[in-house]
């Protein structure tokens, strides 16, 4: 390694004359140390981090197949150098650089993956994002393979400094690669998103990865939805998918079930209604976790009566109601002082061999103590101290397929 190390050093010598020259060009265009910062920097840029920095998408001819770890050049007689920049005004300074660390670091025993992970991870934590983009763009026109971490990585900076035009590229270059992303990438996006009000620049964006791929366009368009429900951008989340048949792929049970969820969280109950009998006009079928999402925020506003109309229609549809079901009937029953009907939904749920939990219990208790019924709560509590290792856990309140933005 010393001496994969020296003989790279000695490769970064070869650049030294070469920064002179770049010296010399940038006193030609009346730059100086604090007008560039980085490979990408561009007068009228946007700062970021201390950086200027653009949002253009540039591809860069480079021929690099790695880049080196040693990145960073500094020199005495110059300008300050700072880590992974350099005060370069034209693309040629770049290649010409580029080409220079190419020639270093093809003498060192380093993977390509290790040194372009770490040189686009010191450029993401400098907020250098102008650079490391152009940096990912010059590795893959050079057919460079690169994890996908790495896509991640910039994905995350991108959203924290509000980058939306630099998250929608390498969100997109991220999408075509790896096709299923982790539940953290449409965070970033609805993170970024978050202060701005552009929804042209949104609608614009969900519109290129719906039509990226089919299905999977629809998917990303799903978990996009959940992620800016999630984060408590409920409006957003409602026009990406009120603007739905004007993509190429048409919402489906697991968009409707996600729109129904947001809808009654924020308590947009009318609206949830609205949309629960417009899924049923689209002829797609509701499921357990659409009657389920409707029973439970239901009962969060007190409705009772409605609870037990969509209780009714879900058991006549086919649909078995499980542990969350019951427990979102037997609470509202409770808390409205329906202790007859609640008891009566306790002993349905046994009949269908559905393991009650200790919190369904302690509501029975806790409400026949209320109307005076001490016995019949003594019994209900001896009854669930004989089974306490029989009880339903929190795992049982999801069935498999309960996942949202699938």
């Amino acid at each position: 390694m010393m001496v994969a190390a020296s003989r790279c050093f000695k490769g970064i010598r070869h650049c030294k004359a070469h920064i002179n020259a770049y010296a010399a060009v940038q006193n030609s265009l009346a730059f100086n140390s604090s007008s560039v910062r980085s490979f990408g920097g561009r007068v009228g840029g946007r700062r970021s981090g201390g950086y200027l920095y653009t949002n253009s998408f540039k591809s860069i001819t480079v021929g690099v197949p790695w880049i080196s770890p040693f990145f960073a050049i500094t020199h005495a007689n110059h300008v300050n150098y700072r880590p992974f920049s350099i005060q370069a005004s034209s693309d040629e300074v770049v290649d010409e650089f580029l080409n220079q660390i190419r020639a270093a670091v093809e003498k060192s025993h380093k993977s390509s993956g290790e040194i372009c992970t770490s040189c686009i991870e010191k450029l993401c934590r400098e907020g250098n994002l102008s650079t490391a983009v152009r940096l990912l763009q010059s590795l893959r026109d050079s057919e460079i393979r690169l994890d996908s971490n790495v896509y991640k990585l910039l994905l995350a900076a991108a959203s924290d400094s509000n980058d939306i035009d630099t998250l929608s590229q390498v969100f997109k270059d991220l999408f075509v690669s790896c096709k299923s992303l982790p539940s953290t990438s449409y965070f970033h996006v609805a993170k970024a998103f978050a202060n701005t009000d552009d929804s042209v620049q949104l609608l614009g964006f969900v519109k290129e990865i719906s039509e990226l791929t089919f299905p999977s366009g629809l998917m990303a368009v799903n978990r996009i939805i959940y992620a800016f429900g999630e984060t408590g951008q409920i409006d957003k989340a409602i026009l990406i998918y009120n603007h739905m048949n004007d993509l190429k792929c048409k919402p489906d049970l697991i968009t409707y079930n996600n729109i129904l969820d947001i809808l009654g969280r924020a308590r947009r109950i009318d609206e949830m209604l609205h949309e629960f009998v417009s899924m049923k006009e689209a002829d797609i079928v509701p499921d357990f976790i659409s009657y389920n999402t409707l029973i439970n925020n239901l009962r969060k506003v007190g409705r009772l009566d409605l609870c037990l109309v969509y209780f009714r229609e879900m058991v006549e549809s086919g649909i078995n109601p499980d542990l969350l079901t019951y427990t979102a009937l037997i609470d509202v029953c409770g808390r409205l002082g329906n202790t007859e009907e609640s008891l009566r939904l306790f002993s349905e749920m046994k009949v269908r061999r559905i393991r009650p939990s200790i919190y369904i219990y302690r509501l029975l208790i806790s409400n026949l103590k209320k109307i005076g019924k001490a016995e019949l709560a003594t019994t209900l509590m001896e009854e669930m101290n004989d089974s306490l290792s029989d009880l339903a856990g929190p795992g049982d309140f999801k069935r498999k397929g309960d996942r949202k933005g699938r």
